[in-house]
């Protein structure tokens, strides 16, 4: 692995800004390079793709189109935009910023990578893109695309996640930054890596920098990048409850801490081992809510795959051991007994809304 030298980094800069200024996609946040737009479309471009991104990007700016409206609201809110990207922490942590930008930065975001480093959920890569995509200042931008066609176009022989690859991906994306040029050139490279030098088929005789790519000259391509070790998601048995009282249904709001914190659930929790998942709910209600449950009827068994788990959902209907049982929250931070319209107005994790889905489909 070798930093181009000059000549070689000229060409690559002419040949990629020459094939962007072309062949860019038309997308919302291109049309007049507004800082909070770059920012929102930054944060939730991480490790999901454009055309998955769009839809919640539109309904987005359509909730809080500026950064006042989002400072203003619920946090309720905020997340329900958020619901179906999953990391909700970055939902929370774009509007604790901000809330920030509106006390200190008069509602502004700022030019300087330093001010921006210090706000909730603005690492490195988030800072460099705003900046250079923004207001086009001389910052490299890295994500998962260019990553890609550095392993490629100079044959990266080790996994990205070492670090002699990604001090070289690092020092290269610096030294093929064209002064005064970052906005384009960075877009450049991740678009060719979004529709070109793509994971699985790349289309290579399209590339604009194909002639100078050591991968297609050696006939390589499929094997770089080259894998990291991958780990198996952890499996995960959960029982959860429509618990039914006087055509109400009651939801929870989860704990601060943990996995997917503040957002809305059905009660329930683990299967341990050596419980039915029937007992694992039963013994999860007394535990969480201090309330005894009967009348248990199995309504679905969701499968669901998080990031690090790979979840089987066991859902029942249930009711009450005794109308006087009232729940008492142990774990929670808010409960509620909501109709079936109003639970679309709450954030759930991604396994739940399958759930809601299916209650709806068969009219429950």
């Amino acid at each position: 692995m070798n930093i181009p030298d000059s000549a070689t980094a000229q060409t690559i800069q002419r040949q990629l800004l020459n094939w962007f200024e072309k062949n860019q996609r038309d997308l919302p946040w291109r049309k007049h390079y507004q800082p909070y737009a770059v920012w929102i479309s930054e944060v939730m471009l991480q490790q999901t793709q454009v055309k998955t991104v769009l839809p919640y990007y539109e309904r987005w700016m359509a909730g809080f189109p500026d950064i006042r409206s989002l400072a203003e609201a619920p946090e309720d809110a905020v997340l329900k935009h958020w619901e179906g990207l999953g990391y909700y922490s970055r939902a929370r942590n774009i509007q604790r910023t901000a809330r920030i930008l509106m006390l200190e930065f008069h509602g502004e975001v700022p030019r300087i990578y330093r001010a921006l480093r210090d706000l909730p959920g603005i690492g490195p890569y988030t800072a460099a893109a705003i900046l250079s995509l923004a207001f086009n200042q001389d910052y490299p931008v890295v994500d998962g695309n260019v990553k890609r066609v550095f392993a490629r176009l100079f044959d990266i022989g080790s996994p990205l996640s070492e670090r002699r690859s990604l001090r070289f991906i690092e020092e290269t994306a610096r030294a093929l930054l064209p002064g005064g040029k970052a906005r384009a050139f960075n877009q450049a490279l991740m678009e060719l890596g979004a529709v070109v030098c793509t994971p699985r088929h790349p289309l290579c005789p399209k590339c604009p920098v194909g002639e100078t790519c050591r991968s297609r000259i050696l006939e390589i391509v499929p094997q770089r990048p080259v894998p990291s070790p991958r780990k198996s998601p952890i499996p995960l048995e959960v029982a959860v409850g429509i618990l039914v009282s006087d055509g109400r249904i009651f939801i929870q709001k989860r704990p601060p801490g943990g996995l997917m914190p503040l957002l809305w659930e059905f009660p329930g929790g683990k299967v341990q081992v050596g419980e039915t998942p029937e007992e694992a709910l039963v013994r999860e209600f007394l535990e969480e809510l201090e309330v005894q449950i009967g009348s248990l009827e199995k309504i679905a068994e969701i499968r669901h795959s998080y990031t690090s788990f790979r979840v089987v959902l066991h859902a029942y209907m249930c009711r009450l051991k005794g109308r006087r049982q009232r729940p008492v929250l142990r774990s929670a931070t808010e409960g509620r007994w909501v109709t079936r319209d109003e639970i679309s107005r709450f954030p759930f994790p991604a396994a739940n809304q399958k759930l809601i889905r299916m209650l709806g489909q068969a009219g429950i």
